[in-house]
């Protein structure tokens, strides 16, 4: 290996990484003019897409690395067999990898430090290796896991048999090998590859800092779409113990659902959620600093009245969130334990409940009012 800026080329990933996308580009037109594709390799590239990306978004990040919740062996091999053929390193080194990204988010010690450009944060830094890229103390939870053993010793042959010639054997089924091995191997790896990517940099740029502000991280919908919901990742590097990207039930996160889906029948347990209020508090305090920013403009006088009205605003709305979460877990409580309740005390609580959450509807209207005329002082200084 070359050493170049006291790092050394790594050339496996390096020749893996400029020859897979020039076949894809070459090679996929060429035998689609040529020969076209059989339908039944389209179906089996559609669900390599789907199983491999999600076995890294589901898999690698949430289950191994964030440990966000538990998973049946089952399903634990099925993300270990599909997540190497994604052909993103094994789990172990993978993970390793990502808890030091969220340990040194944006420092020099951040193996996808956005700070060191775009092309760096994307795939730049898959070309080199550093003394610490082999040093796995960070995962050592990990390695007690027998199958993550068994995926990391035996990484590269689970790649090459599942991620390639599977999909040639496949098929040569249906007298499709080639066009298999180009679509569902080649071309399906390349764009896993660049959509997992597109977190570590595209998602520094697209989008808003919807819960903190000291982070370049960002929530980007559009990544979402592409990412099976990793794309909110301002909420991730804020809240990053959480099953959820998509933290709002309409938010698009398949990998929310499927773990979810996964829970109920009993594949998954144990499924960690940042409590309601420490999120919404995150989110009024991003909100106010953009507001507190428009706000210097003004005259000292007019400043002061406005924070004031947005401290009791802000206030009240948390303590309308706090109460309101109170119940639901009362309410919860005393469902599960209907046998040492009684009937009217669930009746009441349900009451309880709904006034609540009535009560958090208008303190949470009102901020955003009150917000939203704050927000309006410079403009109407400026008219």
């Amino acid at each position: 290996m070359k050493k170049i800026d006291d790092k050394q080329l790594n050339l496996t990933n390096t020749a893996f990484l400029v020859i897979t996308p020039i076949i894809a580009l070459i090679g996929v037109p060429y035998w689609a003019y040529v020969h076209g594709f059989h339908w039944a390799t389209i179906v089996l590239f559609a669900f390599y897409m789907i199983a491999t990306g999600i076995s890294v978004t589901a898999g690698y990040h949430r289950l191994f690395a964030h440990r966000a919740y538990e998973a049946n062996p089952a399903v634990q091999l099925f993300f270990l067999v599909f997540g190497a053929a994604a052909c993103e390193n094994s789990v172990v080194a993978w993970s390793s990898g990502h808890r030091k990204h969220h340990a040194f988010t944006e420092q020099p010690a951040d193996p996808y430090n956005i700070n060191k450009g775009f092309f760096h944060a994307h795939m730049g830094w898959i070309f080199y290796d550093n003394q610490t890229d082999f040093d796995y103390k960070n995962v050592s939870d990990l390695r007690e896991n027998g199958l993550v053993r068994w995926q990391n010793n035996y990484y590269w042959s689970i790649t090459i048999l599942v991620g390639f010639v599977l999909p040639l054997a496949l098929g040569a089924l249906w007298h499709d090998a080639i066009g298999s091995l180009l679509l569902v191997g080649v071309a399906r790896t390349v764009l896993v590859h660049h959509c997992t990517w597109f977190i570590n940099s595209l998602c520094h740029y697209l989008g808003r800092q919807t819960y903190a502000t000291n982070i370049t991280a960002r929530d980007s919908v559009l990544m979402a779409f592409l990412t099976y919901g990793e794309g909110y990742h301002n909420f991730h590097h804020s809240f990053q113990g959480d099953y959820r990207n998509g933290v709002k039930w309409y938010q698009w996160d398949p990998t929310k659902w499927l773990i979810g889906s996964l829970a109920l029948i009993g594949l998954a347990k144990k499924l960690t959620r940042v409590p309601d209020l420490q999120i919404f508090k995150a989110r009024l305090t991003v909100e106010r600093e953009l507001i507190e920013k428009r706000l210097l403009s003004c005259s000292a006088q007019v400043r002061e009245r406005w924070e004031k009205l947005l401290n009791e605003a802000q206030d009240a709305a948390v303590q309308a969130q706090s109460q309101w979460d109170k119940l639901k877990a009362d309410y919860q409580q005393a469902k599960e334990n209907s046998n040492q309740y009684r009937a009217d005390l669930v009746q009441k609580l349900e009451q309880e409940l709904d006034s609540a959450k009535q009560r958090f509807s208008v303190a949470q209207n009102h901020w955003l009012n009150i917000a939203r005329d704050a927000a309006r002082q410079d403009t109407m200084k400026a008219a």
